[in-house]
């Protein structure tokens, strides 16, 4: 007889994909994005979407509507209110249609670092429907001249501190002036060799035609194993909903907050988290330049609710010493934001530990976009894990036949959702497989469903015929009390083919021996470095990833 079928558990994944939808809800109603909006404000809402579509210019006309008062960002300049703010694109944009014709798929580059003039370059350019190349504020000359002439935009809006040498029309943004710290100083045309984006605010032109599509956003990929790659982003309704809704419910996100955003806008964590700001009509907190002591100065001031951050930003937040940050007022803050490079297990619990369970750590890259978040609690409870996948988003990890791993066993990341970009601009693209795509790491699942991320494919280091990840060599050499930052790579040996080598970066003396032994009493012997360079600092690009190419030089 055959026997009785008992009543089916639901897999593992599907229980916590619909816990994590029904908190959703109570997370919104909690955050205030489900704050009731007038009929007028409907009205508007719906024909801004008609207007602008899935676009950073739509987000943008919305808090206009939604949040007219509420300041829109604060910098070194002052404040600007989100009407303001949407008042001044729309004259901008007008102007850079009139003087300088730019339509749906013209392409304007833009070089600013963190401060309003780089809101406004993107959202009057993205009104216009054209496609936005957000360039490295990092580049030397040759590369940014490299860059704009693999590009060829038709326009670049840029500070006046960087030299340019390439025959583009320009608008100026900052402007290194007697105006600092002034709310009405800004940029004028002087040495930009064209008009400024506060001339064009002022502008009267009239208001230009509706685009037929919408632009795109294109970001230069971080380029630590080569020439940076433009990644061009569409994201999709759905994708910025999933994260949305995974970054109020996980990480407790509430509208209107302000947040301080450190790392570069130009890169995919600080845009994705100011396109988040502005759909919760938070103002954005920016600065030029990363200063630990003014961050913390900021939240105190300003209220702040949330701060992003790369992991060396946290790292010397917490080199200030526990008297300098009992200074400031950090009640107000609910949430930091990591991402961008790896953070390491003991970074994280010495921050936890510092500033309580606020530390949340968003994995994803330029391609693909945020895919995972883990939480605080998430950090303690699997110390190295990125968290498990955004709503919306999925994570596999798949050997060198494409199936899919057990949990536990180490693979390549695939990720897939509505974040993921659809090929670099030359018409190339990452291994797709399955609709999800490869992030170039490897790495692997717990039983749990959270995603551990064990080293970057092309990094693994191959010592006496086994295979080194040297993430975890790193994460072991940080959880010595010595030692403040670790790096380690692999260079040529006869005998093992290659040997490890750790760059550290050290809070007190500690001899090289007691690290090499350190490492063999916690991982297997094999994984030990045969040589401790300690250096002053690690050589690292402008989102603070390790530029592992360059250690050899030091």
């Amino acid at each position: 007889m055959p026997r009785p079928i008992g009543p089916m558990r639901p897999p593992d994944w599907l229980v916590r994909g619909a816990a994590e939808a029904a908190g959703v809800s109570v997370a919104l109603l909690r955050s205030g994005v489900w704050r009731s909006a007038r009929p007028t404000q409907l009205v508007l809402i719906e024909r801004a979407l008609r207007q602008w579509g899935q676009s950073v210019a739509a987000l943008g006309a919305i808090a206009a509507i939604r949040y007219p008062d509420q300041p829109a960002v604060i910098d070194e300049r002052g404040s600007l209110t989100y009407r303001e703010l949407d008042q001044r694109c729309s004259r901008q944009s007008a102007e850079l249609h009139a003087q300088y014709g730019i339509v749906a798929g013209s392409k304007v580059a833009v070089l600013c670092r963190n401060h309003r003039w780089f809101l406004e370059a993107t959202l009057a350019a993205s009104r216009l429907g054209a496609d936005v190349l957000f360039v490295n504020t990092e580049f030397a000359p040759p590369q940014l001249k490299a860059v704009l002439e693999r590009h060829q935009p038709d326009l670049l809006i840029h500070d006046e501190e960087f030299t340019v040498e390439a025959d583009i029309p320009r608008v100026l943004a900052w402007h290194d002036g007697d105006g600092d710290g002034d709310g009405d100083g800004g940029g004028d045309s002087r040495g930009s060799g064209g008009a400024s984006l506060d001339e064009l605010a002022n502008g009267s032109a009239p208001e230009p035609p509706k685009p037929d599509k919408p632009g795109h956003i294109t970001i230069l990929t971080s380029g630590t194993t080569g020439t940076p790659k433009a990644a061009p982003r569409a994201p999709t309704a759905l994708g910025l909903a999933g994260l949305t809704a995974s970054a109020l419910n996980r990480i407790g996100l509430r509208s209107g907050e302000p947040m301080v955003i450190c790392p570069p806008l130009f890169h995919g964590l600080g845009l994705l988290n100011s396109m988040l700001a502005l759909f919760l009509g938070s103002p954005l907190v920016l600065a030029r330049r990363y200063d630990a002591a003014a961050v913390l100065a900021s939240i105190d001031s300003n209220r702040a609710g949330s701060v992003v951050a790369v992991p060396v930003m946290l790292q010397r937040m917490l080199d200030l010493g526990p008297s300098e940050i009992a200074k400031h007022d950090l009640r107000s803050l609910r949430a930091v934001i990591c991402g961008a490079s790896a953070l390491g297990p003991a970074l994280a619990e010495r921050f936890i530990a510092q500033f309580g369970p606020v530390l949340c750590d968003a994995y994803g890259s330029s391609e693909i976009g945020i895919a995972t978040i883990a939480t605080s609690a998430d950090l303690r409870a699997a110390p190295g894990t990125v968290g498990r996948p955004c709503l919306g988003s999925s994570v596999r990890i798949l050997g060198d036949d494409d199936q899919v791993l057990a949990s536990g066993e180490t693979g390549r990341i695939f990720a897939g959702g509505g974040l993921v970009f659809g090929g670099y601009s030359d018409g190339s693209s990452k291994v797709v497989v399955d609709g999800r795509m490869s992030t170039g790491d490897l790495g692997h699942l717990d039983e749990s469903g959270r995603l551990f991320v064990d080293g970057r494919e092309d990094d693994m280091i191959v010592s006496g015929g086994e295979n080194v990840y040297p993430v975890e060599v790193e994460d072991c050499l940080m959880s010595h009390p010595a030692v403040v930052e670790a790096a380690v790579v692999g260079v040529p040996d006869e005998e093992f083919g290659q040997r490890l080598v750790a760059y550290v970066v050290l809070r007190a003396p500690v001899e090289p021996t007691e690290l090499i032994q350190h490492v063999r009493a916690n991982l297997a012997r094999y994984k030990a470095p045969r040589e401790i360079v300690v250096v002053e600092d690690l050589p690292r690009n402008a989102t603070g990833k390790v530029v592992r190419g360059r250690l050899k030089d030091l």
